[in-house]
């Protein structure tokens, strides 16, 4: 209901504001409004997803080894295939929809891909596919492009109202004017933020509302990716899968210390063999971040934690709650399997894109998402 009275407010706002300016220029002040409103709906207009045109992206041309085992997974869930993969830094899988027609892109972490074992890879993309379906409705046509538009418009409005401080250099060449010149400019700034104060505040409580509502459907949906994701990979897949998201941070961590590296010392090991062994440390890393997990969860230390593991206050109703569900219900064994020769097969077609992503990483310095 939320986003069909915003959708009608931006399609009332657009019509009045194209009339009072159309139809209004025998005075001055109706076509200045009818601008202004017609410019509060282009900050306030439906934006369809984009991908980052940096990234790399795979169609199943580039990658059939890879696409056929993201149809199996998604054939297996009951959920629309993906159109294409990209490539990120990022410890996390997800899919965007992008374009008018809404295609389907799996955004697809190096990290993530390259350090878990086969099975919680299958089990973190089925999670991702069926948590982008239909069940959840933030991420449908009606409520999505009406949370996307609310949040576009919030940051174009900001941005419209800011103002950065000027340092002027007083004995600078006509150092007066210049800073008589600011000053208007500052004066105009704050004019421009008292102006959008009140849609931008309405905006804001409008999106904050909308996500209120719709926590119930995004719940459970994440429940029902869950569900689905054990009888595609597993339920212990899944679980591991689960409780393997809390080291994302941790190997955010590392992917800045190992960026740094390189980019300090230079180092270039595989350079002259043409062997690059930049996310084989991460999974590296990873593999010692999930055993030192480990044993701190089967250790003395863990006795008092009711079997739930190191978890942050903020993920107990999400991470806890989900991977106590799983364990308590029914154990599915695996439908979708990844076997050594497709593992290989898949390697080789993701070679050439990590490294250009690992060419992103260490030219920005930092870790780019989809």
């Amino acid at each position: 209901m939320v986003a069909g009275v915003f959708h009608v407010v931006t399609a009332g706002l657009f019509t009045v504001g194209l009339l009072l300016t159309v139809l209004g220029f025998s005075t001055v002040v109706q076509p200045m409004i009818g601008l202004l409103l017609l410019a509060l709906t282009l900050a306030l207009r439906p934006r369809p997803g984009r991908l980052d045109p940096e990234l790399p992206t795979l169609r199943e041309t580039d990658a059939p080894a890879l696409f056929a085992l993201l149809h199996r997974v998604a054939d297996g869930a009951g959920v629309r295939r993906v159109d294409a993969v990209q490539l990120t830094a990022g410890f996390s899988t997800h899919v965007v929809h992008h374009g008018f027609r809404r295609r389907r892109c799996l955004a697809l972490g190096l990290p993530l891909w390259g350090g878990c074992p086969p099975q919680q890879r299958i089990a973190a993309v089925a999670q991702a596919m069926i948590e982008s379906g239909p069940r959840n409705v933030r991420r449908g046509v009606f409520v999505g492009s009406a949370l996307g538009a609310l949040r576009g418009g919030v940051r174009a409005m900001a941005a419209g109202g800011s103002q950065a401080p000027a340092s002027i250099n007083v004995h600078a060449y006509r150092a007066d004017d210049v800073a008589a010149a600011v000053s208007v400019v500052q004066a105009r700034s704050r004019a421009t933020e008292r102006l959008l104060w009140l849609p931008r505040t309405a905006a804001a409580a409008c999106e904050r509302l909308l996500l209120r509502l719709t926590r119930p459907s995004a719940r459970q949906a994440r429940l029902a990716s869950d569900e689905a994701a054990a009888r595609v990979a597993s339920t212990p897949a899944t679980l591991a899968a689960l409780r393997d998201r809390q080291l994302a941070h941790a190997i955010g961590v590392e992917l800045h210390r190992l960026t740094v590296e390189r980019k300090s010392f230079g180092r270039a090991r595989g350079a002259a063999s043409g062997r690059d062994d930049f996310w084989d440390d991460v999974a590296r890393h990873t593999d010692r971040l999930r055993e030192q997990r480990n044993a701190a969860e089967t250790g003395p230390s863990a006795e008092g934690d009711g079997g739930r593991g190191r978890l942050r206050p903020a993920d107990e109703d999400t991470g806890a709650r989900r991977m106590a569900r799983l364990a308590l219900g029914p154990q599915y064994p695996a439908t979708v399997t990844l076997d050594e020769a497709d593992r290989v097969r898949i390697e080789d077609e993701l070679r050439l894109p990590g490294q250009a992503v690992e060419r992103l990483v260490l030219r920005d310095g930092v870790v780019r998402a989809a």
